[in-house]
C-alpha cells in the first residue's frame, strides 16, 4: 500500500505544474482572474490565459486528456493516467476559476447592473491593452497577417453586434451551450458569458450558479459542465494544431477578434431594443455612443481604462520576470 501510494505520488509530481505552495497559490489566483473574466460579456478568459503566461500550458494541458488517459484508467493503470495528464496544472488552475464563477457571481451582475459605465471602462482598457500583447506574436507581420487581423477584427465586430436570441432549456440544449462557450477559455478575444448571451443562456445559466445545490441547478449545471469537458477536449485539439501548423496566421486572427470585440465592451451605450423575460429587462439592441458632456463620471471611467491598461501591463510584465528567473 505504501509503495502503492508513493508510485500515484511520484507520477503526480511528475507532470507539469506548481511544485511550492507560492507558485500554486499564483496559479490559483491566475485561475480566479480567468473565472472572473469568463462570466463577463465581452471579457475572454482565455486573454487573461495569455497575458499571465499560462496560455500554452493551458492548452497542452488540455490535451493531455487524451484517449490514452481513458485507456489507463479503464485499465486502472492508475499512475500510468497520471503520468499522462497534467492534472497538477489543470486542477488548481480550475479550482481558481472556480471560485470566481461561484463567489462573483453575483457581484458582477450587481456591477453591470448598477455602475455598467465603469465596469465596461475597466474591461475596455483590459482588453485594449490585451490587444498589443497578443499582436506582439505575429511574426512577421506582412500582408497576409494583417488581412488575417482584418478578417478577425470584422468577424467579431459583426459577431458582437448580434441579437441575444431567446433558446430552449432543454438539458440537450444546455449541454451544447456548455460545449460551445468553453470554447472561449482558450479563445483570446470572444468570451464564454458572451456566447451564451447570444445563445440566450446567460442569465439563464448564472442564476442557477446564484445557488448551485438545489438539486434542479445542479442537474443544469452537471449538464453544462459535461458540454464543456466535450467541448474543450475537441477544441483544444483544434487550436493546438493551428497555432503549430500556422502560428502567425492564427495570432493574426486572434488578435483581429480581440479588436472587434472592443465594439462589445465600449462603455456609452444606447438601448434600442429591449424586453422582459421572465420579470428581468434585458437589452435585445444597443448601439455604441460617445459621452455627454465632460463630468467626474467620464474623467472616472477614463481613469479605468488606465487602470484596465496598466493592469495588463502589470501581468504581462510580472509573467516575464517569472519566466526569466
Amino acid at each position: 500500500m505504501v509503495n502503492n501510494s508513493r508510485s500515484l505520488r511520484d507520477a503526480f509530481m511528475s507532470t507539469p505544474g506548481p511544485t511550492s505552495l507560492k507558485s500554486a497559490l499564483l496559479l490559483w489566483l491566475k485561475g480566479v482572474c480567468m473565472g472572473g473574466a469568463d462570466i463577463i460579456p465581452g471579457v475572454s478568459g482565455g486573454t487573461i490565459a495569455f497575458i499571465t503566461g499560462i496560455y500554452s500550458q493551458l492548452v497542452d494541458a488540455i490535451r493531455s486528456f487524451d484517449l490514452a488517459f481513458g485507456k489507463r484508467l479503464i485499465t486502472f493503470d492508475f499512475p500510468g493516467a497520471l503520468r499522462t495528464a497534467h492534472l497538477r496544472f489543470i486542477l488548481i488552475l480550475l479550482f481558481g476559476i472556480m471560485t470566481a464563477i461561484v463567489t462573483m457571481a453575483r457581484v458582477m451582475n450587481y456591477m453591470l447592473h448598477s455602475h455598467p459605465v465603469e465596469i465596461w471602462s475597466l474591461f475596455f482598457g483590459l482588453i485594449a491593452a490585451s490587444i498589443f500583447v497578443v499582436g506582439r506574436e505575429i511574426k512577421p507581420l506582412n500582408a497576409v497577417n494583417l488581412a488575417g487581423v482584418a478578417l478577425g477584427a470584422v468577424g467579431s465586430f459583426l459577431l458582437v453586434g448580434m441579437i441575444p436570441v431567446t433558446t430552449p432549456e432543454t438539458l440537450p440544449f444546455v449541454f451544447l451551450c456548455g460545449s460551445i462557450a468553453i470554447c472561449a477559455m482558450i479563445l483570446p478575444g470572444i468570451s464564454g458569458a458572451f456566447l451564451l448571451l447570444m445563445l440566450g443562456k446567460y442569465e439563464y445559466v448564472t442564476r442557477t450558479l446564484k445557488n448551485p445545490f438545489v438539486w434542479d441547478n445542479f442537474v443544469i449545471i452537471a449538464a453544462f459542465a459535461a458540454g464543456a469537458v466535450c467541448g474543450i477536449m475537441l477544441f483544444s485539439r483544434v487550436l493546438h494544431f493551428l497555432l503549430h501548423r500556422w502560428h502567425a496566421a492564427t495570432m493574426s486572427v486572434l488578435t483581429g477578434v480581440m479588436i472587434g470585440a472592443l465594439r462589445k465592451v465600449w462603455p456609452w451605450k444606447e438601448v434600442l431594443e429591449s424586453a422582459v423575460i421572465r420579470g428581468k429587462m434585458l437589452v435585445l439592441r444597443e448601439q455604441n455612443v460617445l459621452p455627454g458632456e465632460w463630468s467626474w463620471e467620464v474623467g472616472a471611467a477614463c481613469c479605468l481604462v488606465l487602470v484596465g491598461v496598466m493592469i495588463v501591463v502589470a501581468l504581462e510584465w510580472f509573467s516575464r520576470e517569472k519566466k526569466s528567473v
